[in-house]
């Protein structure tokens, strides 16, 4: 398929958000075996393993970049977004809250990014696009009120405050991308700096007393970090930060509203659980407002050929 298909991005967003879907049944089997903090470093550092390991694949293209040094402060910002504090918020959310209630603040992340990059990226945000991302949320909502709620959330609204503060975080690494990959820089070499920053970050706190250092390797928990490392950080972040490089960051991250639906897909296969007829209801709103979020206008279009440089691609080549 041509690098340059309009059809590729969104590809790309659908696959990186079944990817991050699934990294919550796998979160959920590390944390059995090894303290929260050490599973984030542990993926961290597998990630940046393996991009160590495909790094022709990437090493060509960005450190040419003249003005790689003058754009530090906007990469540090971007890595410290996402994944340094990101993953600290979540972490305590997914401690303190049920999954259901995670999902409902996650589904804020694409309004958030509409209106910051409409600010800040001077993006359109036309009517069809707030109407689009409005019937999302409400359908994500709704998908997670519908569900199960589970016992073990000692502290929902603290646990609500911090998903909400990690989505504040994961809007701003959004826009600090999206600037960035209009500068020309690789997604996948973005990604790494990613993992390199994100094990840099969290080697320091697993050295804390508050940390549990792990006695021993028990399986399935060690296979779920190295997935986690390898195909979501190194799979998910690339593919996504490649639909964010080649269409409006509103309309890129509108996709995170699929994440509830694609867990519930992996609920049923994994852990045979069953949709009810709101969820199924539910879906069908969050599918129809993405539908109607990725409307672009003609200013839109004009942004979309302006994101890319003339004569290149964002891809690696």
């Amino acid at each position: 398929m041509d690098k340059k298909s309009p059809v590729l991005p969104y590809i790309s967003l659908l696959f990186a958000t079944l990817i991050w879907s699934s990294s919550f049944v796998a979160l959920k089997i590390a944390f059995q075996g090894y303290h929260p903090m050490v599973v984030i470093f542990g993926r961290m550092a597998v990630g940046s393993l393996s991009f160590l390991i495909l790094a022709a694949m990437f090493s060509s293209v960005p450190l040419k970049q003249k003005n790689f040094f003058s754009d530090i402060k906007l990469v540090i910002i971007m890595v410290i977004c996402e994944p340094c504090l990101y993953f600290i918020f979540e972490a305590k959310a997914i401690e303190l809250t049920t999954a259901s209630q995670v999902g409902m603040i996650c589904a804020i992340m694409p309004l958030l990014v509409s209106v910051v990059a409409f600010f800040v990226l001077k993006e359109e945000l036309t009517e069809k696009i707030l109407a689009g991302l409005t019937i999302s949320v409400f359908g994500a909502c709704w998908l997670s009120f519908s569900g199960d709620v589970a016992a073990n959330a000692p502290n929902q609204p603290l646990g609500n405050l911090f998903e909400f503060i990690a989505m504040l975080c994961a809007a701003g690494y959004t826009i600090c991308l999206k600037k960035l990959t209009q500068k020309g820089y690789s997604p996948v070499f973005l990604t790494a700096l990613q993992a390199f920053g994100g094990a840099l970050f969290y080697f320091p706190i697993i050295l804390l007393p508050s940390t549990d250092l792990p006695l021993r390797m028990p399986l399935l928990p060690t296979l779920s970090v190295i997935y986690l490392g390898a195909v979501v950080t190194l799979g998910a972040y690339t593919l996504f930060n490649f639909g964010v490089s080649r269409i409006p960051a509103g309309q890129a991250s509108a996709f995170i509203n699929l994440i509830p639906i694609f867990s519930m897909v992996l609920g049923i296969v994994v852990l045979n659980e069953k949709f009810n007829m709101q969820q199924y209801a539910a879906c069908v709103m969050i599918f129809s407002g993405i539908f109607l979020s990725q409307h672009k206008s003609k200013k839109i279009e004009e942004q979309m050929a302006q994101s890319i440089p003339a004569g290149e691609s964002v891809v690696d080549k």
